[in-house]
């Protein structure tokens, strides 16, 4: 071994040895795996961009959700070009779409998020909307025309949900950095051009928001007028809320293909086209911006006398009148507490026997242990 004399040259070497050791040894981190994780995926996606000549990759947010079992499994799947069966979605679900812009491009990430359940899960929204995509995620509201006596409650629990969870990280926020937190600071956060039909009468959703009235083979047989009330009520909100309305179903391939632009509008910025279709006999095409007040008319009553109706303003109006029409069913479902080891989407047969044969075991246990105390009982 070497060794040093302590005179004024050998300290200033051990000095610069340590300070080399130190940048060699391993940082130690108080952040958790999943952060150090996040940090490292960042680092080689930036290393990435570096090497492709600097073009940035986009990454952005898809949240679906909506009436249960309305489709959005098999919609999503016919977006993504995926040709697999469509499963019911356990919770929530999550997935990525990726799409190259041009050739020896980097391709553009697309986190998508399904919550299943209908409403009764819908406080699991706080787990796609969060602070850190809140910039850059859009919902996509699949509502199934099939059963329109849950289609205004089902719309209204989900968005409030929605809209509550962005409030919260809009607010948390600006509370963390210092900012005097804001009320409505959510509204101002979509700008919409000065020339944007009703501008004034309008309460844009914070986020850009895509209304799927799903399952159309079906709702095309309803009666014309009950076609007119659930296509003229859709229109509204999807205009009050400053969103895109569209009606689709999974055995049209021209519709699909219309819903394929659109999905791919949010989930990759791609031109969602210039359709526009608004004739209730029809299905519905309407991007946003598309439409008007003055165009949807006033609501459809049929029998029923509005001027008796005590609204506290138009989106309540229209709520009475649809709910004249179509009385709504109970939104509060219960949770549903299905086991998923039962489930023949998750099976696993020698697990499975091996369960049946301790389940059986257990309850001959549960048998046997109850015959010695009712024989203990007998001896009392």
């Amino acid at each position: 071994m070497r060794r040093y004399c302590g005179n004024a040259s050998s300290s200033s070497f051990l000095i610069s040895r340590v300070a080399e050791l130190s940048m060699l040894m391993p940082k130690i981190s108080t952040d958790t795996l999943w952060e150090q994780a996040a940090a490292e995926v960042r680092g080689r996606e930036g290393e990435s961009r570096g090497a492709d000549g600097g073009e940035s990759v986009s990454e952005r947010t898809v949240f679906l959700m909506g009436s249960k079992a309305g489709g959005k499994t098999s919609i999503l799947l016919r977006c993504l070009d995926r040709d697999e069966p469509s499963k019911p979605t356990l919770a929530l679900e999550y997935t990525f779409g990726r799409r190259a812009r041009g050739h020896n491009t980097p391709k553009d990430i697309a986190h998508l998020w399904e919550l299943g359940g209908g409403t009764s899960l819908s406080d699991l929204v706080q787990i796609p909307i969060t602070p850190d995509s809140v910039s850059y995620v859009s919902i996509i509201l699949v509502l199934d025309l099939s059963k329109p006596n849950a289609l205004w409650g089902t719309m209204e629990k989900l968005l409030n949900a929605a809209h509550t969870q962005l409030e919260e990280v809009q607010h948390a926020g600006k509370t963390k950095s210092g900012a005097k937190p804001q009320t409505n600071a959510l509204s101002s956060a979509r700008v919409l051009p000065k020339d944007y039909p009703d501008r004034e009468l309008i309460s844009p959703f914070p986020v850009p928001l895509l209304i799927i009235g799903s399952k159309y083979d079906v709702f095309q047989e309803f009666d014309s007028d009950k076609k007119r009330v659930v296509s003229k009520t859709l229109r509204f909100v999807a205009h009050y809320y400053a969103a895109s309305l569209l009606f689709t179903s999974i055995k049209s391939e021209s519709l699909m293909s219309k819903t394929k632009s659109f999905f791919s509008h949010l989930a990759f910025g791609v031109d969602k086209g210039k359709t526009v279709s608004c004739d209730s006999s029809k299905p519905l095409v309407i991007p946003a911006g598309s439409d008007s007040f003055s165009q949807i008319g006033s609501p459809p009553a049929m029998d029923l006398d509005i001027t008796s109706l005590h609204a506290k303003n138009p989106k309540d109006l229209w709520r009475k009148v649809y709910e004249h029409v179509f009385p709504q069913e109970s939104t509060s479902e219960q949770r549903e507490l299905k086991d998923p080891a039962s489930d023949p989407q998750y099976s696993e047969p020698q697990i499975d026997a091996m369960r049946a044969q301790k389940d059986q075991e257990l309850e001959l246990y549960k048998r046997n242990a109850a015959k010695s105390w009712k024989g203990l009982e007998l001896e009392t």
